[in-house]
C-alpha cells in the first residue's frame, strides 16, 4: 500500500469470532501491549506490538500508552436532521414527530442550514469515536447533498438517503410517489459509490408512505440491489395499531414492506421491538438486519429489544444512537443503554458483545464488514482509542480491574466523549483528546 507506515501502540482488542456464538471471551484476542500498523488509509497489520514493530521497523510511531485501540464505532441508524432538537421532552413517538421532528425537518430545504447541521453532526460523531453512520435525511435533496458533502470533506464513510413521505406529514414535508423515486434515483446516481458514500433508499415508515410510494421505492431497490434500504418497524404499539388501520389487507407490519418489494438482504429495520413470530422468521430467512436503538427506545418509551435472542438465532443486529430520538451521540452511552435493556429482559450482555455490536456487528448489519468494523489487514483505518480511566469515577473503578473486561466495562457504562483519546479516519487523526 502506498504511503508511509504509521504504527499506533496501545492495548488492542480484536474479534476472531462472533461473541454471541459461544463464550464471549473466547471470541476475542487482547494484546496488553499491542499495535496497529496503517498506511494509505488501510490497516496493514494488528497484533502484539513486538511483532508489528519488527515487521515495520522504520515506521512512525504514535504511542497511546494504555489506551484501548478499537475499530471506529459504527452507528447503524440515525437522523442527522434531528441534531438540534435532541433531548426534547415528554412525548411518545407520533406526538414527538409532530411536535419536534417535523418542524425541525422543515428547515432543511435551506442548503445553508442543512450544511451547518451536517457539519455539526459529523463533528459530534468524530468527537465520540464514531467513524461511520447510516442516517436518514429529510425529503429535501439539499439535506442529502449536505451530509454527503460534509462526509466527503472529512473522509468519512456515510450511508444516507432522502427520507420519503407522501402522507400523514405536514405539507412542506410531503413528496409524491413519483418525486420520491425520481429524487432518490438522481441522488443515488450522483453519490452511491462516490468515494466512501453509500446511498440508502429511505421510506420513513409505512404510515407516512402510500402503497404507491412504497411500490415505487421497492422498484428502485430492485433496480439497484447493491444499495441498502432503511426504514422503521414495530417501534411502538400505537404505531402498529395505526399500520393495521392503514393497511387492513396486510398480514402484519412487515408485510406492508414485503408486499411492495421492500424486504430483503440489505434491508435495515430500525427498532423492531414488537415483532410477531412470522415477522421474526421472515427477517431471518431473508437475512435482513435489525437495528437496536436502546437510548431512543427508553427515552420515548417504546419497549425492550430482544438483543440476545436475535443475535443467538443468527440474525444480523446493528447498534445505533437513533439521534435525535436517541438521547446521546455517544456509542458508549448506547452500549450502556443496550446493557440496561438486556438486564430488564433478564439477559446481561457481556462487554465483548457490546463492543462487537458497536463495531463489527453494526458493520455486518450494514454489509460493510469486509472493510469496516474490524482490525483485519485491508480494512479501512477507521479507529478509536479509548482512555479507560478518563474521569475520576471511572479511574477509581478501573484501578480494581483484574482483566480487560473489568477494565473496559466502567468506560462502557460511564464513558462519553471524554473517554475518546483519539479518533482516526483512514489513518488520519480527526478527533479526540490527544
Amino acid at each position: 500500500m502506498a504511503g508511509k507506515v504509521t504504527i499506533l501502540l496501545g492495548q488492542v482488542v480484536q474479534f476472531q469470532d462472533d461473541p454471541f456464538a459461544g463464550p464471549p471471551e473466547g471470541a476475542v484476542r487482547h494484546d496488553r501491549r499491542g499495535a496497529v500498523a496503517v498506511a494509505g488509509g488501510k490497516i496493514l497489520a494488528s497484533g502484539p506490538a513486538d511483532t508489528v514493530l519488527a515487521t515495520h521497523p522504520d515506521a512512525r510511531r504514535i504511542d497511546h500508552g494504555d489506551g484501548l485501540i478499537l475499530p471506529g464505532f459504527v452507528d447503524a441508524h440515525a437522523h442527522y436532521p434531528q441534531t438540534a432538537m435532541i433531548a426534547s421532552w415528554g412525548k411518545r413517538l407520533i406526538d414527538w414527530l409532530n411536535t419536534y421532528t417535523f418542524p425541525e425537518e422543515m428547515k432543511f430545504g435551506d442548503p445553508a442550514y442543512a450544511a451547518e447541521i451536517a457539519a455539526r453532526y459529523l463533528d459530534l460523531l468524530l468527537a465520540n469515536g464514531t467513524t461511520t453512520v447510516a442516517s436518514f435525511c429529510t425529503i429535501h435533496p439539499e439535506s442529502v447533498e449536505a451530509l454527503f458533502q460534509a462526509a466527503e470533506a472529512r473522509g468519512m464513510c456515510v450511508a444516507a438517503g432522502k427520507t420519503c413521505m407522501d402522507r400523514n406529514a405536514p405539507g412542506g414535508l410531503r413528496d409524491t410517489a413519483q418525486s420520491a423515486y425520481d429524487d432518490s434515483k438522481a441522488l443515488l446516481t450522483r453519490w452511491h459509490g462516490r468515494g466512501r458514500a453509500a446511498y440508502v433508499i429511505t421510506p420513513r415508515f409505512s404510515p407516512t408512505s402510500s402503497p404507491e410510494q412504497l411500490a415505487a421505492l421497492g422498484a428502485l431497490w430492485a433496480e439497484h440491489p447493491d444499495c441498502l434500504m432503511q426504514t422503521h418497524l414495530s417501534e411502538q404499539h400505537e404505531e402498529i395499531a395505526w399500520v393495521r388501520e392503514l393497511f387492513p389487507e396486510a398480514q402484519d407490519y412487515l408485510d406492508t414492506y414485503e408486499s411492495h418489494g421492500l424486504l430483503g438482504p440489505g434491508g435495515l429495520y430500525g427498532h423492531a421491538i414488537h415483532l410477531e413470530a412470522r415477522e421474526i422468521d421472515r427477517l431471518r430467512e431473508v437475512d435482513a438486519s435489525l437495528i437496536h436503538c436502546p437510548t431512543s427506545n427508553t427515552f420515548i418509551g417504546s419497549g425492550l429489544f430482544a438483543t440476545m435472542d436475535h443475535c443467538r438465532a443468527g440474525q444480523r443486529v446493528g447498534l445505533a444512537t437513533d439521534t435525535g430520538g436517541g438521547s446521546s451521540f455517544s456509542m458508549l452511552r448506547t452500549m450502556a443503554a443496550a446493557y440496561e435493556v438486556g438486564q430488564l429482559r433478564g439477559t446481561a450482555l457481556h462487554p465483548a458483545q457490546l463492543l462487537w455490536l458497536a463495531t463489527e456487528g453494526s458493520a455486518r448489519a450494514l454489509r460493510m464488514d469486509d472493510r469496516l468494523g474490524t482490525l483485519a489487514p485491508g480494512s479501512d483505518a477507521d479507529l478509536v482509542v479509548l482512555d479507560l480511566a478518563a474521569t475520576p469515577a471511572i479511574a477509581q473503578r478501573h484501578a480494581q480491574a483484574h482483566d480487560i473486561w473489568e477494565a473496559v466495562f466502567p468506560t462502557i457504562m460511564m464513558g462519553d466523549d471524554r473517554s475518546v483519546a483519539a479518533t482516526y479516519v483512514q489513518g488520519r487523526q480527526v478527533g479526540g483528546q490527544t
